[in-house]
C-alpha cells in the first residue's frame, strides 16, 4: 500500500514535459478571505530547472498592460491546479533569458518612431491631412469626357 504525501498527482506532472519556448496556461489557487479562487497565468515558458525531480521549477512570462511579469512556479505544488499546454515552439536554446532584452528593445525603436513622427497619433492624423492637400494641389483634375474631346 502507498502512502499518498501530496494531493498533486506527481507522475501526471513529470509526464507533462514542459520546456521553453513553450506557451503555458497555469490555473494557481489564490486564497482570498478563507477560501480558494482559481487564476490563469497564461505566457510563454522561459525556462525549465532542476528537471522532474522534487524542486523543479518552471518560469512563465507573460505581458500585462505594457508590463512584463514572470512567474517561477514549483512543477509540483498543490497551489497549482492544472497546467495545459497551449503552443509548443522550437526553440534553439534552454533559456529563452534574451527575450527580455529583446521585446524592450523593440518597444523602445517604436517609441522612437513616434517621436520621430512628431509625436502621436494627432500628429500623425496632421501629417496625413497636409500630405493629401499636397497631392491635391499638384494634380489637376481632369473630366472624363474632356478627355475624350482633346485627343
Amino acid at each position: 500500500m502507498a502512502i499518498k504525501l501530496s494531493p498533486v498527482n506527481t507522475d501526471a506532472r513529470k509526464a507533462l514535459d514542459i520546456r521553453a519556448g513553450d506557451t503555458v496556461r497555469v490555473v494557481q489557487k489564490i486564497a482570498e478571505k478563507g477560501k480558494f479562487r482559481l487564476q490563469n497565468f497564461e505566457g510563454l515558458v522561459l525556462a525549465r530547472k532542476h528537471g522532474t525531480e522534487a524542486g523543479g521549477t518552471f518560469t512563465v512570462r507573460r505581458v500585462l498592460s505594457g508590463v512584463g511579469v514572470e512567474k517561477i512556479f514549483p512543477l509540483y505544488s498543490p497551489m497549482i491546479e492544472k497546467i495545459d499546454i497551449i503552443k509548443r515552439a522550437q526553440v534553439r536554446k534552454a533559456k529563452l533569458y534574451y527575450i527580455r532584452e529583446k521585446v524592450a528593445r523593440e518597444a523602445r525603436r517604436q517609441l522612437r518612431r513616434t517621436r520621430m513622427m512628431g509625436g502621436g497619433v494627432v500628429a500623425e492624423e496632421k501629417l496625413e491631412a497636409a500630405a493629401e492637400e499636397a497631392v491635391a494641389e499638384t494634380s489637376e483634375p481632369v473630366a472624363v469626357g474632356e478627355e475624350a474631346k482633346s485627343e
